[in-house]
């Protein structure tokens, strides 16, 4: 493990966790695991399950009433805590916190906004249409090439996800994903393989290949099935590979992400690499799938954890 992070005095390090969005069960345990970590390198950690009180421990640690925070480390999920609320009030307070900035953090959040914003920079992403009440269904899912995934612009872990193969299909889906966070987005369907690359001090780490027998690495995929696969090494040739780390790490440049996060891709059937997502506060159980990147990389599931901690220097 690195020494100069291994031996240095971090100060009280707030572990900020839970939160009230509907990916508040992966956060938790992505807060245990992260605050367990900091624990064993013997870190001061303040661990609270971020909810609408937030604000009043806030305000106790910056009058003095509680031990005030020399930086956070944020493991919230979803929204209210990976979309820029959490880094703002945070900047607002002076406190250095993980991860990228509010800005890059609210864009990253919305699925749409991000495409936008690799489409602008040349780099490849699936073609997609915004739904609305009033989308003439058949018309979008005959431009979308027959098959589409539905998704909700806002949420993360596949929430709201649905394929579909038909106008009718596509419109329930619509309805579906209303209901939670964001617009509705609708993108062509890629099939092929699925990868994710994590990016670590804007560097990305072995890339892994993901294999369900499902029709898409959604949520039961993600927690709850026995039979998903994380294949890393992932199986590309070296160039392949090289070219999949480089796209990973342009595109979440591109956002104005730092620190550490995820890329998601897909590659067709021709080779084609195309960007699905970026998450800027990817899961951190020590079977989530940044760690076990991070352990193709020969690094310790701790040392990661400080490294992350290391990027509140850059605030």
């Amino acid at each position: 493990m690195n020494k100069a992070l291994q031996n240095r005095d971090w100060g009280n390090v707030a572990v900020l966790y839970g939160g009230l969005s509907s990916e508040r069960e992966i956060s938790l345990k992505s807060g245990r695991a992260v605050a367990d970590a900091l624990l064993r390198q013997n870190v001061t950690i303040d661990l609270v399950d971020v909810g609408a009180d937030f604000l009043s421990i806030l305000a106790a640690q910056q009058n003095g009433a509680r031990k005030k925070w020399d930086r956070a480390f944020i493991v919230l999920h979803g929204v209210g805590g990976e979309d820029g609320m959490m880094q703002a009030v945070l900047e607002m307070a002076g406190i250095p916190y993980t991860g990228s900035r509010v800005l890059a953090s609210a864009l990253g959040m919305d699925k749409w906004r991000t495409k936008m914003i690799w489409q602008a920079q040349q780099l490849s992403t699936p073609g997609y249409a915004l739904l609305r009440q009033d989308t003439d269904w058949r018309a979008c899912i005959e431009m979308l090439g027959g098959t589409a995934i539905v998704k909700p612009a806002c949420e993360g872990s596949s929430i709201g996800m649905r394929k579909v193969g038909n106008a009718g299909e596509l419109q329930e889906a619509f309805v579906f994903a209303s209901g939670f966070a964001g617009s509705v987005l609708a993108e062509s369907w890629i099939a092929g393989a699925e990868f994710t690359v994590a990016i670590l001090d804007g560097s990305a780490l072995p890339p892994i290949r993901l294999e369900t027998g499902h029709d898409f690495y959604d949520f039961d995929a993600k927690y709850i099935s026995n039979s998903t696969r994380y294949l890393c090494p992932c199986g590309l040739p070296v160039e392949k590979e090289n070219e999949l780390k480089q796209l990973a790490e342009l595109a979440f440049a591109a956002v104005g992400c730092r620190g550490w996060g995820r890329v998601d891709v897909m590659q067709d059937q021709q080779g084609k690499f195309y960007l699905l997502e970026v998450n800027t506060v990817p899961g951190m159980t020590d079977h989530s799938l940044v760690p076990m990147a991070a352990k193709a990389a020969g690094m310790s599931f701790d040392q990661l954890v400080l490294t992350v901690l290391g990027g509140t220097d850059g605030n």
